[in-house]
């Protein structure tokens, strides 16, 4: 066949964690946090994979570390939301990323939130959040898959979402 490239093995790279994350910033991605309602209150992480699985059921997916702290609520309670930042969510950014700023709970204060079905924490300054119900975990490398059904959603079209893109804010 014409024109038909095969790769070989010698054209496979061998991808140190710093070469992965280049990579994966060639593609732009709106900023979310995922949140849960825990026994000490709210719990939330910067969601660095959240996407959707399948539509028929309603199923999406998140990515979290084993070793954030917010898991543990999310499989306690069963639930979780999917918030999608707007760039007027940039407090929020900035708590949830800042390596000295405040933990678990104490991120939340005095930041303006809502609940829909599943009691997760939704900030009201969103572009829009999906509410989720746990279906399953799977645990692989470290990283356990939440697979979530969508029960509930809020959308805000005349907001702007928060991108970020190559490391960087995209305004």
């Amino acid at each position: 066949m014409s024109g038909e490239t095969r790769m070989t093995l010698e054209d496979e790279k061998v991808l140190n964690p710093g070469m992965f994350w280049r990579a994966i910033g060639a593609r732009a991605t709106g900023v979310t946090i995922v949140t849960a309602a825990g026994d000490d209150g709210p719990a939330g992480f910067l969601a660095l994979s959240a996407t959707h699985l399948t539509a028929d059921p309603p199923i999406v997916t998140v990515a979290i570390d084993t070793r954030t702290s917010a898991l543990e609520a999310i499989r306690g309670h069963g639930a979780f939301a999917i918030n999608y930042l707007s760039t007027d969510s940039q407090d929020i950014f900035e708590r949830f990323t800042a390596k000295d700023g405040p933990k678990g709970a104490a991120r939340f204060e005095g930041i303006a939130t809502q609940t829909l079905s599943t009691g997760a924490p939704i900030f009201e300054s969103v572009v829009g959040a999906l509410d989720c119900r746990l279906e399953e975990t799977i645990e692989r490398f470290g990283t356990v898959i939440a697979l979530g059904r969508v029960v509930n959603f809020v959308s805000h079209v005349d907001r702007k979402p928060m991108i970020h893109f190559q490391g960087k804010l995209m305004s």
